[in-house]
């Protein structure tokens, strides 16, 4: 490719891809003072989270992990999504996209070291040995010290010939409990975890006092064939099928994984070249299309007429676009081509410990902490029509399953033998097995968090990311990012002793003795919510089992009785655990009909 008559751009940081980690990797390389460029393909940034349309993100829902740019993201939405996010029960955290995008939109507009170019695709990967020198797009090439793959299927690893994974590894090559002994009807099927293509589909019958409309009809693709999606709800019923993903304004996400709309037919079309891939992507958006069709002639008659119908004005449309703006941007992808790495995560990284709550924490070969990240979502793998069975990796805590803590080493972020790039989405060194952990959105926020940061600080300091003391990264982001380093359950972010905590941990690491439960003595109180929302509930306190609370009670505007009680706040998880089966109680916090719950943020009487 001629590259002597495309506009030439210099920078510290160049950033390719706008996703859950490029536009979090961007945002704290320009927050530490480095010149920064960010990438995009789409005209909306932040990937997974938005312009793939998962606005209910899975993992990090507890109080202690919702640190960093994912506490940040959090805040920024209650303050900005009319109504509160407790809509669905897939998530605790369900909003609208485009408020999602414009906060991310509005963050980086408000960095000065940062300079965001939408709608390039790389074209070529600047290398000279083993130094990474920037990437040539259609219009401009841009040079820079550092490069982070940001990207959605990891493209800069194939354009730069660096070494990485696509698909399966066998037992024999990590000794992962889950991993396959070798190739079967699985693994033959799908080298890799099925995609979406997420639709919006909207309320037009609304029996909540919105809109009394007739849907407009959605019509079938070339490809479709109603039999493939029978059966999709038949486990959960049609109520509880549409509340999964229910979003604010009577609208819904159809993200569905069982005879929904994940898509995984000849996956390797998505890294064979630009043409297969945008064969898949026609197909992927036929597919959900088609589901949403069979939604509204199953579900979606009413004494009106069609009552479930494409949503409009989600998403930016382009000519000619069926559903004026219902479909999201691209795929929600869960897994992408994997750097090998100076270190991979494996399965049994991300598994408890016997007799504990929390994964092994990482360290170095001198017995040195290496964490970086925080995740703790359950793994879960996608591949329609089957049923893969994984090690399990999940705890009843406040109330309900959540997935126990692991933490991500930054050394998964870094090539070996590679100088000038970094890592920072779906993309790090791990196995396919593990991936199905570390993808989640929350998660991703947080790599990108970290290796935006140590792309900044091997910057300023004139390192290779290579020789960054991982103790200074550490430092940085529980001092200047707020994120949490450390699994603990019962350190939240409002409490007086997170920052100390983290230090005395960190500084005391190879001395002390992390305890297995990710409790740790505390000596203040947690501070008590502030939120003047929260609506107060009364009646008699169940207990169905350890970990398994209810509220009875005549007083809300429901039939369903009665309500389950969970909480976020480990404060309140102590509390429930230790009430008396029957007694009469009165407590604060937000009742959410689609799961049928009351997020409990305080006991007032009990």
């Amino acid at each position: 490719m001629p590259v002597s008559t495309i506009t030439t751009i210099k920078t510290d940081v160049l950033v390719v891809g706008g996703g859950t980690g490029g536009v979090a990797a961007a945002l704290q390389s320009a927050q530490m003072g480095a010149k920064t460029i960010l990438v995009s393909e789409f005209p909306w940034l932040g990937g997974m989270l938005t312009s793939a349309g998962v606005a209910a993100p899975d993992g990090h829902e507890l109080r202690a992990w919702q640190t960093g740019l994912w506490g940040e993201f959090l805040r920024a939405l209650e303050r900005a999504q009319p109504g509160g996010l407790d809509h669905s029960w897939v998530s605790f955290f369900s909003y609208d996209p485009a408020v999602g995008a414009q906060i991310f939109a509005d963050w980086v507009h408000n960095e000065t070291h940062l300079q965001w170019i939408p709608g390039q695709i790389p074209r070529q990967v600047l290398r000279q040995g083993d130094r990474i020198g920037g990437v040539v797009f259609d219009e401009i090439q841009i040079q820079a010290q550092i490069t982070l793959d940001g990207t959605e299927l990891g493209d800069l690893l194939a354009l730069a010939d660096i070494p990485h994974r696509w698909g399966w590894e066998w037992q024999s090559a990590f000794q992962e409990p889950s991993a396959p002994i070798g190739p079967n009807h699985i693994t033959q099927t799908y080298p890799v975890q099925a995609p979406t293509w997420v639709v919006i589909l909207q309320d037009y019958n609304s029996q909540n006092g919105g809109s009394q409309e007739v849907a407009p009809e959605i019509p079938p693709s070339p490809l479709w064939d109603e039999q493939k999606f029978k059966g999709a709800w038949d486990a959960y019923g049609p109520e509880q099928f549409m509340n999964y993903g229910r979003l604010p304004g009577d609208r819904f996400m159809i993200n569905w994984p069982h005879q929904g709309n994940d898509y995984g037919q000849d996956l390797d079309r998505l890294v064979e070249s630009p043409q297969k891939r945008r064969e898949f992507f026609q197909e992927a958006r036929w597919h959900s299309q088609d589901f949403a069709r069979y939604i509204q002639i199953q579900l979606g008659q009413t004494q009106l007429g069609r009552r479930y119908g494409l949503a409009t004005g989600v998403f930016p449309t382009g000519s000619g676009d069926i559903g004026g703006g219902a479909f999201a941007l691209h795929p929600y992808f869960r897994e992408s081509r994997r750097l090998i790495g100076v270190t991979t995560l494996t399965e049994w990284d991300i598994l408890p410990q016997e007799t504990g709550r929390i994964a092994p924490l990482p360290r170095d070969e001198m017995g040195q902490y290496t964490g970086v990240a925080i995740a703790n979502y359950a793994n879960d793998h996608h591949y329609p029509g089957f049923d893969f069975k994984l090690a399990p990796k999940s705890i009843r805590w406040g109330g309900r399953w959540t997935g126990t803590p692991f933490v991500i080493p930054h050394t998964c972020l870094i090539p070996a033998g590679i100088e000038g790039f970094l890592v920072c989405d779906k993309n790090i060194s791990v196995s396919h097995i593990a991936n199905g952990a570390t993808r989640l959105q929350p998660a991703v926020l947080g790599i990108g968090q970290a290796a935006g940061l140590l792309a900044a600080i091997a910057v300023l300091n004139n390192q290779s990311v290579h020789d960054v003391p991982v103790q200074a990264l550490q430092r940085q982001l529980i001092q200047t990012c707020q994120q949490t380093i450390f699994p603990f359950f019962n350190l939240t972010p409002s409490h007086p002793q997170w920052r100390s905590q983290q230090e005395f941990y960190l500084n005391g690491f190879a001395n002390l003795e992390i305890p297995l439960s990710g409790d740790i003595p505390l000596q203040e109180a947690d501070e008590p919510p502030a939120d003047p929302c929260l609506g107060e509930f009364s009646g008699r306190f169940c207990r169905k089992a350890t970990q398994d609370y209810y509220l009875e009670t005549g007083n809300l505007e429901t039939e369903k009785q009665p309500w389950q009680l969970v909480t976020l706040r480990p404060d309140v998880d102590i509390e429930l655990s230790t009430l008396r089966d029957g007694r009469m109680i009165t407590l604060k916090g937000i009742a959410n009909p689609s799961g049928n719950w009351i997020r409990v943020e305080l006991i007032l009487k009990k």
